[in-house]
């Protein structure tokens, strides 16, 4: 994998850059959309390619492992190969994930014994295996185990947990080493700063995951419940100490409004099930705001959905459409809505890197952030 940094904004820390892997050109900025179990739930692999158009998608090694197991990726030829998906591929390690079954695990230096929440059944994962599982799934991007510390996080058991996550970083390169490629193109392994919300931390870590040497590196326990501002916050500490030649990946954010702010603090990779998850609720993000479409107001609204027309269906259908699928409960308003939103992620993460390459990044920023923090 390579990185080539284009232009820096001149009144922000925003970037424009260009991965470069075996799959193809990754444009940064960019967002990620969440394909769990192997899909972007809801959208065919038509729709994603032609009408969203990621340069790379994103899946989750706990999922991946629990159904259809590695055993079945692997006699596919890997993950791009049995979803029919032949551009970029970034798997998590599953440690977010572990982190979300705080009931069900039991974390050791060894690794975690985990209670699956399909059938109860119990799996260790360790900072070996879960490099094995993600050889097998055979992304493009593959990240190092680590653990996810909860927020509020006491300020001792987030420095043990970031000590521990160096210590499986360790691991996890020791037996990358030794783990051979599956699928004959090769992957990009990224570390994970941790250290809560705790800024001599997150200096801390970023430094050990700074010297780590790998070719990008992530930013992982953000986004976990603490305020915008302290997320920020902690961003600006990591992105001063990461290397600026290597992407930043933050991972789980976010909103459209985080999503630009973290931009501005030298940010270059998002993912984040915020976009499907609420279109399936019924909220759609627009450049002027987030819409409710179940609201009442919208069912004789014969205006198209988004007159922006980012995607085929922001004026295929009207907003007086959308809300009665949505009162009938017919998963076609779902998709519809997905469509919609991925549309207008993809869409602004391109427009922020225009502006990024023409120079006024942070005018149009402030600008879009007023816009689109307005409930319409």
């Amino acid at each position: 994998m390579t990185f080539d940094l284009k232009t820096k904004d001149p009144k922000s820390k925003a970037r424009a850059g260009k991965i470069t892997t075996d799959h193809g050109v990754i444009e940064t900025p960019i967002f990620m959309p969440v394909g769990t179990v192997a899909t972007v739930k809801g959208v065919h692999q038509r729709e994603l390619k032609d009408d969203i158009n990621p340069d790379i998608i994103l899946g989750n090694t706990y999922h991946l492992y629990l159904r259809p197991q590695t055993h079945i990726l692997e006699k596919a030829g890997g993950l791009h190969k049995f979803m029919n998906w032949d551009r970029n591929i970034l798997t998590d390690s599953g440690g977010y994930q572990v982190y979300s079954l705080s009931a069900n695990r039991k974390i050791k230096e060894e690794g975690v014994k985990f209670k699956s929440h399909i059938d109860g059944s119990y799996h260790t994962f360790t900072p070996e295996n879960v490099m094995e599982i993600q050889r097998t799934i055979g992304a493009d991007i593959i990240m190092a185990f680590d653990e996810c510390t909860p927020y509020p996080c006491d300020y001792n058991y987030a420095k043990r947990s970031m000590h521990m996550t160096h210590r499986w970083l360790d691991r996890c390169i020791n037996h990358l080493e030794k783990t051979p490629l599956k699928y004959g193109y090769n992957q990009a392994f990224f570390p994970i700063v941790q250290g809560s919300t705790y800024k001599d931390l997150r200096q801390q870590s970023a430094e050990y995951i700074a010297n780590a040497g790998a070719v990008g590196n992530a930013i992982g326990g953000l986004s976990v419940g603490e305020p915008a501002e302290e997320m920020y916050a902690m961003t600006e500490v990591v992105t001063h100490i990461l290397p600026e030649d290597k992407p930043r990946y933050l991972m789980g954010v976010g909103t459209p409004i985080n999503i630009l702010e973290n931009i501005a603090l030298g940010v270059d990779m998002f993912d984040c099930v915020m976009p499907t998850r609420n279109a399936r609720n019924g909220m759609l993000f627009t450049a002027n705001g987030t819409i409710n479409i179940k609201n009442l107001k919208w069912a004789d609204d014969f205006s198209p959905i988004d007159k922006m027309g980012i995607t085929f269906v922001d004026t295929q259908y009207t907003k007086a459409y959308l809300r009665h699928l949505f009162t009938v409960n017919e998963l076609l308003g779902k998709q519809i809505a997905t469509i919609h939103n991925l549309g207008f992620y993809l869409w602004l993460v391109r427009e922020a890197r225009k502006h990024i390459l023409a120079g006024d990044f942070r005018v149009w920023k402030d600008n879009m952030v007023k816009q689109m923090d307005n409930r319409l």
